[in-house]
This record gives C-alpha cells, structure tokens and sequence, in this order.
C-alpha cells in the first residue's frame, strides 16, 4: 500500500517510515501541507496537524474537498475540539503523540477494512482470480474462495466448515489475507504476529505455518516464496473449480 505521510519534524517522520516500510507500506513523505497537497497520489494519507506553513485542519479540508481518500490525522494536540473537527471534516482516524508503528498499522487497516467497497454476492461465480481473492462479505468478513475469515469473531470456515485455529495461527492467517497473493517477508510477519522486533527463533513461524497448512487441509495454500517470505493464494483446483461454475459447466 502507497501511503503519503505529511509530518514536518523529521525526528518523527524517519523512524515512522522506517517502521512502516518494515509493515509492506511504500511510503511518499511531505514536510508541509501545501508538498503534501501536491503530493501523488496514494492509499491512505497520515496528516500531522501541526504543520509549519498551515493548520492541518486546513490541509484535511483540502484533500476531502477533491477526493475519498482515507486520512487518518496524527496529533499531539489535548483539545478534543480538533480532533472532533477533523474527524467531521472528513478524516477516518486519529492517533496522538507518541504512539507505536504496530498501533498505527493496526489503524491503517482498520481504516482500509472500511473504505474496501463490498462486492456483490452475484460476482462469486467470477472468472477472474482476483475477484476470488479479493471479494469481502462485510468489513470483518473476508471471503477467498471457500474460505471465510471472521475477524470480528476471530472464527474461520472453510467450504461451511469451521476450523479450530489456535490464537497465533489466526493472527498469522489474518495477517496473510490482509493482501492476498502478495508476498509477506517473515519480517514483517513476526512483527506483526508477535511482536515489533521480535528477536526469537524463526522457527516458531515455520512451525506455525505447517500447522495452519494442515488445518487448511492443504498446503498450496500458503506458497513459500524461498528466501523473502509467504503469501496466501487461492490454490490451482480451486481457481479452476470457479472458472468452470462461472462458465456453467462441470468439472469431470
């Protein structure tokens, strides 16, 4: 995800960029408001309020005027009145000073969860595999294929079934969803499963891996990609089971 953080003290601005890019972010940074406006586009943009040339306010106001794009505000501020302008104004979240990268990523995907457009129950016999990849029931709902990630319930099914996942074997699914197809380093994995720099032995990710392979019953379901990490995709027969139905055939 592409993301514009308009932060003017650099002393903020490096570590949290760092720590995003840490997380699979690409991000763009703006040490102004009028460099953030004029910034490209992106995903999701993560506005300072105290900005050097204008009021972060003003710069939300700005960006809600010609676009939906979700703003989650960074602030120090104590007076509730900003935060509540900012967020009727149009902006999606807010974080105060000083907070964690896990916080704030945790954030960023909530925020993403609810912007993500749901798509009809009549497009589940799309050809396309990405529509099977990537079509969502509701905001905690994710659908990929057969199988159906409750994170609101934290329950998982699979064809109707429901499948016992210990805690971790759920953040872990939960974390490989979150972009289906795309590669997740064991990084930014054990980050985000465990904990932010988590200095323990990679095996324990390993470990949990084959277990979730197992309990999903088959283990093309989460694809090592050697030497950088794992992605979760929808595995061949599936896809090929999909594409059949929406043509109205049959496999033999």
């Amino acid at each position: 995800m592409r993301v514009l953080l308009i932060e003017d003290d650099d002393r903020v601005a490096g570590p949290l960029a760092e720590g995003l890019r840490r997380f699979g972010f690409t991000v763009e940074h703006a040490r102004t408001g009028a460099e953030g406006l004029a910034g490209p586009e992106v995903a999701m943009v993560l506005l300072d309020l105290g900005l050097p040339d204008m009021d972060g306010i003003d710069v939300c106001r700005a960006l809600r005027s010609r676009s939906s794009v979700p703003i989650i505000m960074i602030t120090a501020r104590d007076d509730e009145v900003d935060r509540v302008l900012g967020l009727e104004l149009g902006a999606d979240d807010y974080v105060s000073k000083p907070f964690g990268v896990r916080e704030l990523v945790a954030r960023i995907r909530a925020v993403t969860r609810r912007a993500r457009p749901a798509v009809p129950d009549t497009q589940c016999g799309s050809s396309k595999p990405s529509d099977d990849l990537r079509r969502p029931g509701t905001p905690d709902i994710q659908r990929i294929g057969p199988l159906t990630i409750d994170c609101r319930t934290r329950q998982v099914r699979l064809h109707q079934s429901s499948i016992a996942l210990a805690p971790k074997e759920f953040d872990l699914l939960t974390c490989l969803a979150e972009d289906p197809g795309a590669v997740c380093s064991r990084r930014q994995i054990l980050d985000t499963v465990w904990e932010l720099n988590f200095f323990g032995p990679t095996k324990t990710l390993d470990v949990h891996i084959a277990a979730l392979r197992r309990k999903l019953g088959d283990a093309s379901w989460i694809e090592n990609i050697r030497g950088i990490g794992f992605r979760l995709v929808l595995p061949a027969y599936l896809d090929a089971t999909s594409a059949v139905q929406a043509r109205g055939g049959e496999i033999r």
